[in-house]
């Protein structure tokens, strides 16, 4: 026996099992797809996304998010932004790998065992399980207008979301606490709007996603210390009284921080 062969001391032999079935697995890429847009008869805009009708079993006629089996000849980030292209006809203004949701059984009746700490129901002797990579993305305000009008595909407030297919219900959940999260440390509030704003129009931003009103002059005192936004020198025209500043985005700052792999990218593509 080789000394590469030899177990090292106080190591534990583990079985290799070769009889498992991974013919049954697929992988499949989402797309969180948020914008802001007020409801009818309202002025503030609110957190809306666009969902798709399902055309085939499981849960044919029900709402789902956009997506589908990934290409083998796509990345999953490309994957993600074809999604979105094909549901909005857009380009995101942001878009991030959100999580990868894997359950082997993935569907409404295990997502309500789970929360009340009942048994999940067993898996069908058909079921294939199907292993989701998630990304969210966000939506100029600028652009909204310009989504593409299909019969299979609605907009929806995320406070006025159906039962959806498979576990979606919960995956929009965590995109939103995620975001809601990162909106507190970055200025990711800023890929919702246009190239230039003003500051009411980005704390509309904050307030839609926090879920909560925020002071103007705290607001405008946080911001400013944080020097992520640069005032233009501009003013909105053709209002009556005292026209607000326009802003634009300090360019010299991320949206977000990119993470481990994003940082080893930039260094290597600069």
């Amino acid at each position: 026996m080789s000394i590469a062969s030899q177990p090292l001391p106080g190591a534990v032999a583990v079985e290799e099992h070769h009889d498992v079935d991974h013919t049954s697995v697929s992988l499949a890429v989402s797309t969180v797809i948020l914008a802001l847009r007020p409801k009818e008869n309202e002025t503030h805009p609110t957190l809306w996304l666009p969902l798709v009708r399902r055309l085939r079993e499981p849960y044919k006629g029900q709402w789902a998010l956009p997506g589908g089996p990934l290409n083998p000849n796509l990345s999953l980030e490309e994957a993600a932004a074809s999604t979105l292209k094909r549901a909005t006809n857009l380009q995101p203004g942001y878009l991030e790998q959100l999580y990868a949701f894997g359950d082997v059984l993935r569907t409404p009746e295990a997502r309500a065992a789970r929360v009340v700490g009942e048994p999940e129901p067993a898996p069908g002797t058909d079921h294939e399980r199907v292993v989701s990579v998630v990304y969210w993305a966000s939506i100029p305000a600028t652009e909204v207008a310009n989504t593409r009008v299909h019969e299979n595909i609605r907009w929806f407030p995320v406070d006025e979301l159906p039962e959806l297919a498979f576990d979606h219900n919960e995956i929009i959940e965590y995109a939103l606490y995620r975001l809601q999260n990162k909106v507190e440390y970055s200025r990711i509030a800023h890929s919702f709007l246009g190239e230039e704003f003003t500051l009411a129009q980005l704390r509309e931003v904050y307030e839609a996603i926090l879920g909560r009103t925020l002071d103007p002059a705290n607001f405008r005192r946080q911001i400013a210390a944080s020097k992520s936004i640069i005032d233009t020198g501009r003013r909105v025209e053709g209002t009556r009284h005292r026209p607000p500043r326009l802003y634009r985005y300090n360019d010299a700052q991320a949206y977000a921080d990119a993470g481990p792999l994003g940082m080893y990218r930039e260094r290597h593509e600069a």
